[in-house]
């Protein structure tokens, strides 16, 4: 209910992200009487959701699935009217020792369940599989945080951590097994070992669904795509029309006012000299921060100092994405791609073989994607080379990897600096600080990838927590 002569209620979310966009649609949904601005500096909304043209054909060189387990961006996709494809395989492959071996089935972001599929897939060597045989049951409680690495080190030695996890957390957060948190990146198994302890093996069986004789191709499906790239989630959002988006337009400083918070659009630091300093401002009721943790971080100095020290304490990997279309069908290993240990000593860190793993990529402009990851937290040395060296460095790989030479037709570079926060030993006790730091200031909250799991159905959810925080601000809502 707007009053006559009154203002209406006015929202600025600043970040176009998932996280932003998703947040920009449920403030629209909760209060739709309210003018909503999201704000991005870059050019295109969509952040690390973003498909290019490479070959004629239309693939992402951002994030390219969705986790069908977790309901929020399926569900997400489902509203926006956008029907969604499932891989034709997520049979994996694993570099190991100079050869190619299929990712052991039954573990949780590689550590093995089931000894039995360890042992077939023999990617670990007979000692490991008897210490982990020996694992005893009575294990202590864990008492605190601990990284996924040490954890794993401790309980089934290095060789399981080198081989199996960090290949795994290399893939989702770009990062090294022995500096990701476990309560961070594997909440369920934290809490069992930290309230019950017992055997590690014990744990990630009772995370895991029971074995089934069900063929994986009849299973129910783990990860999901949008016909066309999953980038089109994001577009979708942006083009609605329920709210103004405003692009190329950094929000350079945040203040509080008597009855809100002021934004001053501009050029920040490190932005182009050609912006005046302050070129606009903004009185707005509520704002909602979607922005990464250093961006945030120095947006909140003034308004949360709290949150934003911890904020800055965040640490971020970048990576890289080359993707290549061939004009035939490369004769690749089956499975619907490659990762790779940092032990085998290869800069690429996975590969994914875009046509084979998706229905219809490419299909249309008669070419065979195929993609690769680069880019290591701590080791970001490969990320200096140009494009084209990068290109160079992906090509040999792949030949040495899978024996593939074919010259592409054409190739593509997507560089994603900062693109990955690191969920460091404690993450989530410096995230329940930050937001109750956030939360002492009304009408302001936080989200995106830096709090709750880079994921994009996590991103959403944070996303919503933080509109629905949000929403309360300015005059209540009619009854």
């Amino acid at each position: 209910m707007t009053i006559a002569g009154a203002r209406p209620i006015r929202f600025a979310v600043v970040g176009a992200g998932i996280s932003g966009l998703a947040a920009t649609r449920r403030l629209h949904q909760l209060r739709p009487e309210a003018e909503i601005v999201l704000y991005e500096a870059a050019e295109r909304a969509g952040g690390k959701l973003r498909r290019v043209e490479v070959g004629g054909a239309r693939i992402d060189v951002g994030a390219e699935s969705m986790l069908v387990r977790r309901p929020e961006a399926v569900t997400l996709a489902s509203e926006l009217g956008l029907d969604q494809i499932h891989p034709r395989t997520t049979s994996a492959l694993l570099r190991n020792r100079g050869g190619n071996r299929l990712l052991p089935a039954r573990t949780v972001m590689g550590i093995p369940a089931d000894l039995d599929a360890l042992e077939r897939a023999d990617v670990v060597s007979a000692q490991t599989l008897d210490r982990i045989a020996a694992e005893p049951a009575d294990q202590p409680a864990l008492e605190g945080d601990v990284s996924v690495g040490e954890l794993v080190a401790d309980r089934f030695g290095d060789e399981v951590v080198d081989r199996l996890v960090e290949p795994l957390l290399g893939g989702v957060y770009a990062g090294r097994a022995r500096a990701i948190s476990t309560q961070a990146a594997l909440p369920a198994l934290y809490r069992r070992l930290h309230e019950q302890g017992g055997s590690l093996r014990a744990a990630v069986q009772a995370g895991l669904p029971p074995a089934s004789p069900v063929p994986p191709t009849a299973a129910a499906p783990v990860f999901a795509s949008l016909p066309g790239g999953l980038a089109r989630l994001a577009e979708s959002i942006a083009a609605d029309g329920s709210f103004r988006l405003v692009l190329g337009t950094p929000v350079r400083r945040i203040s509080r006012t008597a009855s809100g918070f002021r934004l001053e659009l501009g050029a920040a630091s490190g932005f182009s000299s050609a912006m005046p300093a302050v070129s606009a401002v903004a009185e707005v009721d509520g704002v909602v921060l979607a922005t990464p943790a250093g961006k945030t971080a120095t947006l909140l100095a003034e308004l949360a100092p709290v949150a934003a020290a911890e904020l800055a304490g965040i640490e971020t990997a970048s990576m890289a994405i080359v993707t290549l279309a061939f004009a035939g069908r490369p004769a690749l290993p089956a499975g619907s791609g490659l990762l790779i240990p940092a032990v085998e000593g290869l800069a690429c860190k996975a590969m994914t073989f875009s046509s084979q793993k998706w229905p219809g990529v490419g299909a249309d402009a008669g070419v065979f994607l195929l993609r690769a990851s680069l880019g290591r937290a701590g080791d970001e040395r490969t990320l200096q080379y140009e494009d084209a060296e990068l290109v160079s460095i992906m090509r040999r790989e792949l030949a040495q990897l899978t024996g593939v030479t074919a010259e592409p037709v054409d190739q593509h570079v997507q560089r994603w600096g900062g693109a990955l926060p690191q969920y460091a030993v404690g993450h989530v006790d410096r995230v329940e600080r930050i937001r109750h730091a956030v939360a002492a200031v009304p009408g302001l909250a936080v989200c995106g990838a830096s709090y709750d799991g880079v994921g994009i159905p996590a991103c959403i959810a944070s996303a919503r927590l933080a509109a629905d925080r949000v929403s309360q601000a300015g005059r209540p809502v009619a009854q």
